[in-house]
């Protein structure tokens, strides 16, 4: 069991699960290297046509660029792998008949988590582009820089991906005794401010805009994680 494990058992099992995680991230960046010049037109999609031309200004920033974007489609590409190592580490903590759902926790995660990244890509990106591209366009030519751009997308992207296992998370430490839903009700006043301020850090450009675009689905995400826990609180009890 989890707890007859020593320290070091468990830091010994944790550096494991992070190499496996490692070893997969490399893996699948390699693979994505290829792709990268067809991944950096589907990553200025979302601008709807008002950039053009991305510039680089400097001998190495083009090869960083693209090594940006491969590691970001490597991030997604092993998200299965490392979400299943996260689960092995974890699992033992978990009631031993929940244990055979490692798969359904995967599946779930990394579904909501490509939810999450697809509401960046096709709502919020777009609505944040077309606004922050917007100001000053009578005086003044945008020269967008690659490195900033492809930061911006991909940072936007994969914080969305995050932020949307909020419920997935509240169904874990709903199930481990963590947290309930009526703990969650009662902090969602601290909860609001936690939010804003991780909208803050997470909008690249850190504008009120760009903020409370990410900031309300986070709201709603929360809501939902707390009728997560409140079901998920339910169907433990029945078991």
């Amino acid at each position: 069991m989890y707890g007859e494990f020593t320290v070091t058992e468990h830091f010994e099992e944790l550096r494991r699960r992070v190499i496996f995680s490692v070893l997969a991230l490399i893996a699948a960046t390699a693979v994505s290297v290829p792709f990268s010049p067809v991944v950096l037109k589907f990553l200025k999609y979302p601008s709807g046509g008002a950039i053009e031309r991305l510039v680089f200004f400097g001998p190495e920033e083009a090869f960083l660029i693209y090594m940006r974007i491969s590691v970001s489609a490597g991030v997604v590409i092993a998200l299965p792998v490392m979400l299943f190592q996260l689960w092995a580490f974890l699992s033992p903590a978990i009631d031993e008949r929940f244990r055979k759902y490692a798969f359904l926790f995967v599946s779930v995660s990394f579904l909501v988590f490509l939810l999450g990244c697809s509401f960046s890509y096709f709502i919020l990106l777009p609505a944040a582009l077309k606004f922050l591209l917007s100001i000053g366009r009578t005086d003044l030519e945008p020269v967008i820089s690659a490195a900033r751009y492809i930061s911006f997308v991909t940072g936007l992207i994969l914080a969305c991906g995050i932020v949307f296992e909020m419920p997935v998370v509240s169904f874990f430490l709903t199930r481990i005794g963590v947290i309930n839903a009526g703990m969650l009700r009662r902090k969602f006043l601290y909860a609001v401010v936690v939010i804003m301020i991780i909208a803050a850090v997470i909008t690249p450009t850190g504008d009120a805009f760009n903020m409370l675009m990410l900031a309300l689905p986070m709201l709603a995400l929360y809501e939902v994680s707390v009728w997560v826990s409140f079901f998920s609180a339910k169907r433990k009890v029945a078991v």
